[in-house]
C-alpha cells in the first residue's frame, strides 16, 4: 500500500501532496473489494486475452487506488483528444477565436472587383452543421459582408490562399479502410462541414419515375452524376434502397447509382477529396445567393497591388468549440486543433511542429518522456501511444489549472450526452462520470473524472487493446469500474 502511494506521489509530484496528509479516503474494505473486483474482471475468461492498462487515483491525497500496467503504452484511440484539448487550452486559451481573412486582390470599380477574392485559411473547424447549426450560415455572413461593401461582381475567381497546413490532408497511420467515412475525412486549413457532404435521395412516386437528389449543406457541392432508378418495392434486400455514392477521382464528381423503392428515401455521406475546394465552392454558392456574380475571367490584378481585407470570419471561442470536439469525439476538429497549436506557436501548422509542441507541453506538466508517442490530435492514427499514467497526469494538471471548468464541461457525461449518452444509465454513474471514450478496431478506452458518494473527485484511465470480443464487453468492464468508483464511501482520516 505504501509503495503504491509513493508511486502516485512521484506521478503527481506537482500536486503538492505530502505523506500523512489528512482527508477522506475510501474505507480499507472498500479499497480491497475494489481491487478484487477489478482484478477479477480483467482476468475473466472472455477478456483475459486483452491487454489492459488501468490507473485510478485520489489526486487530493496523492493516493493510488488501483494500478495495472499503468506505465505501459497503449493505442488510445480518441483518448488522444484528452491531450489535444488540454494542450489547445494551454497554448491558445479558452477565448481564442479562429480568424479567416477574405481579401480583395485588385481594385473595386463601380461594384466590380477587378481581380480575385482570396480566402486565407487558418484552421477554423467551426464552419459546420454541428457547430454553426448550418455550415452555410458563416459563409452567408461572409457574402453579406462583401455585398455590404458594394461589390456586385467578382471579375476573377474565388480562390483559397496561403498554405497554413502544408502537410498531407490525411494523417500518418490513419486506417485506409476508413478514409471514405465521415470520421476519417481529410482536413486542411480551409474545412467545410468537417470534410463531408450529405447526398439525399428521394424516390419517385411510381417505378421508373425520376428520383429527386440533392446535396447539403451546400446545394452545389459536390457535383453529381445520377444513375438512380425508382423501382417497385420487393422483399428482403429489394425492399431497401440500394444506393451508392462513389467519388470519381478522374472527373472530380460523385457518381450516385443504384435503385430505390418508390416512395422511399436515403442519405449517403461522401467525404471531400479537396477540403479547400469544397469550402470555396460553398462560398461561391453563398455569394451567388447574395447577388454577387463571379466572372472566372483571366483578369489579373496588378501584382504589386496590396490585397485589401474585405471581411474576417471569426469562429466561436475555443471554450465553445471544445464541447463540439470532445462530446461527439469529432476527429477533424482534433486534427485542426493539433495543427493550429503549431501554427500559433511557430506559424507553421505541420505535424512535425505540433508533435514537438505537444511533447514539450507534456514534459512541462511532468509526464514521463516514454509515456507517449503522438502523431495527431484525434486518435485516428494507430501509431499514437499513451500510457494511463500520462492520461491521469494531464487530467490532474487540468483539474488544478485555471481552465478546468471549460475542460471538464467539454467531456461527455454518462447517460446524458456525447459518446456516453447511452452508457451507465440507471446507475450512480449517470450524470456523474465525465469520461472520454475511444474506439478503433480492438481498441476501447475510457478515462476521465468521477465523483464518489462522499463527494471526492477521482481520476481514472482504463485502456484496452488487442481484444477479440465485441466492444460492448470491454465497455461493460470500463463502465462497471466507473460505477464502482461512484459508489465508494469516504471517511475522515486514514485507516490504512
Amino acid at each position: 500500500m505504501r509503495s503504491a502511494r509513493w508511486r502516485l506521489l512521484w506521478l503527481l509530484g506537482s500536486a503538492g501532496c505530502v505523506p500523512g496528509m489528512s482527508g477522506p479516503t475510501p474505507r480499507l474494505d472498500e479499497r480491497a473489494e475494489l481491487r478484487h473486483v477489478i482484478d477479477s474482471m480483467l482476468a475473466a475468461p472472455e477478456v483475459r486475452h486483452a491487454r489492459w492498462g488501468v490507473l485510478i487515483v485520489d489526486p487530493d491525497r496523492g493516493d493510488t487506488l488501483y494500478s495495472h500496467d499503468a506505465g505501459k503504452l497503449f493505442v488510445p484511440a480518441s483518448n488522444m483528444k484528452i491531450i489535444t484539448a488540454a494542450v489547445a487550452l494551454e497554448v491558445l486559451g479558452p477565448d481564442f477565436r479562429f480568424r479567416t481573412p477574405v481579401l480583395a486582390r485588385g481594385p473595386v470599380q463601380d461594384g466590380v472587383l477587378l481581380g480575385d477574392l482570396l480566402v486565407v485559411g487558418r484552421g477554423d473547424p467551426s464552419v459546420s452543421d454541428h457547430v454553426a447549426g448550418d455550415a452555410m450560415i458563416p459563409l452567408n455572413a461572409v457574402a453579406e459582408a462583401i455585398a455590404a461593401r458594394g461589390i456586385t461582381r467578382i471579375a476573377g475567381s474565388v480562390l483559397p490562399w496561403g498554405n497554413a497546413f502544408p502537410d498531407a490532408t490525411i494523417g500518418f497511420g490513419w486506417p485506409l479502410d476508413d478514409l471514405e467515412f465521415a470520421y476519417s475525412a481529410p482536413v486542411d486549413e480551409l474545412l467545410f462541414n468537417e470534410g463531408y457532404s450529405e447526398i439525399h435521395v428521394r424516390a419517385g412516386a411510381q417505378p421508373n419515375d425520376p428520383p429527386e437528389i440533392w446535396t447539403r449543406p451546400a446545394r452545389s457541392y459536390p457535383p453529381l452524376r445520377i444513375a438512380v432508378t425508382t423501382t417497385l418495392r420487393g422483399t428482403g434486400e429489394d425492399s431497401l434502397p440500394q444506393v451508392e455514392a462513389v467519388k470519381d477521382t478522374m472527373r472530380g464528381d460523385v457518381l450516385v447509382s443504384g435503385t430505390i423503392p418508390a416512395g422511399d428515401s436515403a442519405v449517403r455521406i461522401v467525404t471531400h477529396r479537396d477540403p479547400a475546394q469544397a469550402y470555396v465552392a460553398a462560398l461561391r454558392e453563398a455569394l451567388a445567393d447574395h447577388g454577387i456574380a463571379i466572372g472566372d475571367s483571366a483578369f489579373v490584378a496588378d501584382s504589386a497591388a496590396v490585397a485589401d481585407t474585405v471581411h474576417v470570419l471569426e469562429s466561436p471561442p475555443l471554450s465553445q468549440i471544445l464541447g463540439f470536439f470532445m462530446k461527439p469525439s469529432q476527429n477533424q476538429i482534433g486534427e485542426m486543433l493539433f495543427k493550429s497549436v503549431g501554427l500559433a506557436v511557430a506559424d507553421t501548422g505541420t505535424v512535425r511542429v505540433a508533435r514537438r509542441i505537444v511533447a514539450e507541453q507534456l514534459a512541462t506538466w511532468g509526464a514521463q518522456n516514454d509515456g507517449s508517442l503522438i502523431w495527431g490530435g484525434s486518435g485516428l492514427s494507430r501509431r499514437d501511444m499513451l500510457s494511463p499514467e500520462t492520461i491521469v497526469r494531464v487530467l490532474d494538471v487540468m483539474r488544478r489549472g485555471p481552465h478546468f471548468e471549460t475542460y471538464h464541461d467539454a467531456f461527455p457525461v454518462a447517460g446524458v450526452d456525447g459518446t456516453l449518452r447511452l452508457r451507465m444509465r440507471g446507475t450512480v454513474g449517470e450524470a456523474n462520470v465525465r469520461g472520454k471514450t475511444g474506439t478503433l478496431g480492438s481498441v476501447r478506452s475510457l478515462s476521465g473524472y468521477v465523483t464518489t458518494a462522499g463527494g471526492q473527485q477521482l481520476l481514472f484511465s482504463v485502456l484496452a487493446n488487442n481484444f477479440l470480443v465485441g466492444t460492448e464487453r470491454i465497455s461493460r468492464v470500463q463502465d462497471t469500474i466507473a460505477v464502482r468508483l461512484a459508489r465508494l464511501r469516504v471517511v475522515t482520516g486514514s485507516d490504512r
